[in-house]
């Protein structure tokens, strides 16, 4: 079997190394990326190291941000009275998406897991309880994932935020638009349920 050769397999195991790429797949992208004119090749070099060297974290939410604050904080039409809670800064991209909601977002750059090692501290929450002395925020919307990190890391906050007279709030979870109720598991079925509303 021939074996690949050493600088295609130094660009494999780096494609590897990121989430999402499966073995096929880090193959394939460094495949292309050999194939390419050299021109793309030191074009995508530099949009990396460009973004690396200028990406930073917003000194307000923690989003990403290629000044001191993102253009969400800096944004005055927003609804100052509402924070948004995410687990990281693709999560903030996904409810702008959505266009449904106009408020702030606070990312905590993770979720609590005492498996793996990752508490209070390791975490966002305390600069989120800063943010909040002194501030006109009256709700927090917790949008963390619907997995046992996730809930565990709503639960903490809604509890350590009980004495800040702000109304914490998490989004609804269930069954998704379009989908068939047989496919459903069971958390998110017994979640449906649980977020069921009137009709009339």
């Amino acid at each position: 079997m021939a074996r690949m050769i050493k600088p295609l397999n130094n660009v494999y195991e780096q494609l590897r190394r990121l989430p999402g790429i499966g073995s096929k797949t880090a193959l394939r992208l460094a495949y292309h990326i050999i194939d390419l004119p050299e021109s793309d090749v030191m074009r995508l070099a530099e949009a990396l190291v460009t973004a690396k060297k200028n990406v930073h974290l917003c000194e307000e939410c923690y989003n990403f941000a290629d000044s001191t604050k993102c253009s969400v904080c800096t944004d005055q039409e927003r609804d100052q009275s509402l924070i948004c809670v995410v687990e990281q800064p693709q999560d903030v991209m996904a409810m702008e998406r959505s266009n449904g909601y106009k408020g702030l977002y606070h990312v905590l750059h993770g979720a609590l897991s005492p498996l793996d090692g990752i508490g209070p501290d390791d975490i966002r929450i305390k600069e989120l309880v800063k943010r909040l002395q002194g501030s006109t925020v009256k709700e927090i919307i917790v949008a963390t994932n619907s997995n046992v990190e996730g809930e565990a890391t709503a639960t903490y906050i809604a509890q350590i935020l009980q004495p800040l007279n702000v109304q914490v709030s998490r989004i609804a979870h269930g069954l998704p638009v379009g989908g068939d109720l047989e496919y459903a598991d069971e958390i998110t079925l017994a979640r449906a349920l649980e977020n069921r509303r009137k009709l009339f």
